[in-house]
């Protein structure tokens, strides 16, 4: 369960690079009814999502230079530059070096071996989110890659996730959870991206749990955004939805049986 106790190797921040801010903001808080609070005049515009105050993710405009607007899951640890360095051993990139974020803490963006954009987050004065399995606030992360083997192993030696195979209807699901910290811990999955999907390419998946599926996958067409899987119901795991905002970003969003944020899609 994602939780903000975080532990290394678990998700802690959450950020939206977009082509229209302005947009986007209007887009989200209509949705999630989130609020916005710039993160300073030194930041670089660059500011952060809140519902009832507490800080659910940031967002930035980015540059035409600077790819497609997505969502960026990054993942906690205890060094930043060590965490990049294993990653380039490990066959992936260094797409942002290390660097000090007003001290803040450190971050960094990654890719992959597929070539799979992450970022890192090294808690300094700020450890990460604030709340999480909350409805509007982040609740599950899902890999689309085209070989679950070799990525598992990647975040294995990256970040030391481990994986697991668990029974799903029409096969299995591979979950992820930190290093030691069991099922409980599971915070994720990784998803065979099929040869013959609408997909161009591998990408990280960010769900955010709600109240009533439908009502925001409706809410979600009407502010301009886009349907990329209906909402469908899994027993014991909840009704989801994959969605796409208005300038592209990719994300999904779950009413969980549970109350804990566990997708599929």
């Amino acid at each position: 369960m994602l939780t903000t106790r975080f532990v290394d190797g678990a998700p802690n921040w959450i950020d939206l690079a977009t082509s229209d801010l302005d947009g986007a903001l209007s887009f989200y808080g209509a949705l999630f009814d989130w609020r916005f609070e710039s993160a300073g005049p030194d930041a670089g515009g660059y500011d952060f999502l809140q519902l009832d105050g507490r800080t659910v993710a940031g967002a930035m405009q980015s540059g035409p230079d600077q790819g497609p607007p997505a969502w960026t899951v990054y993942f906690r640890s205890e060094d930043a530059a060590a965490t990049a360095k294993t990653a380039e051993e490990a066959r992936g990139r260094v797409l942002v070096q290390p660097m000090d974020i007003m001290g803040q803490g450190h971050m960094a963006v990654l890719t992959d071996q597929a070539g799979v954009p992450f970022g890192i987050w090294q808690p300094g004065r700020m450890a990460g989110v604030d709340v999480a399995n909350e409805p509007g606030a982040l609740c599950w992360v899902e890999l689309y890659t085209p070989d679950v083997a070799a990525s598992a192993a990647f975040y294995s030696r990256t970040l030391g996730l481990e994986t697991s195979a668990v029974p799903f209807p029409g096969g299995t699901y591979t979950c992820v959870n930190p290093g030691g910290a069991g099922e409980d811990a599971m915070f994720g999955g990784m998803v065979p991206l099929a040869p013959d999907t609408t997909d161009d390419s591998p990408y990280w998946l960010p769900y955010f749990e709600v109240g009533d599926t439908d009502v925001v996958v409706a809410r979600a067409q009407e502010l301009g955004g886009t349907v990329r899987m209906p909402a469908s119901t899994v027993e014991g795991v909840g009704r989801m939805a994959r969605l796409a905002d208005p300038y592209g970003a990719r994300f999904a969003v779950i009413r969980s049986a549970s109350g804990q944020g566990q997708g599929q899609g």
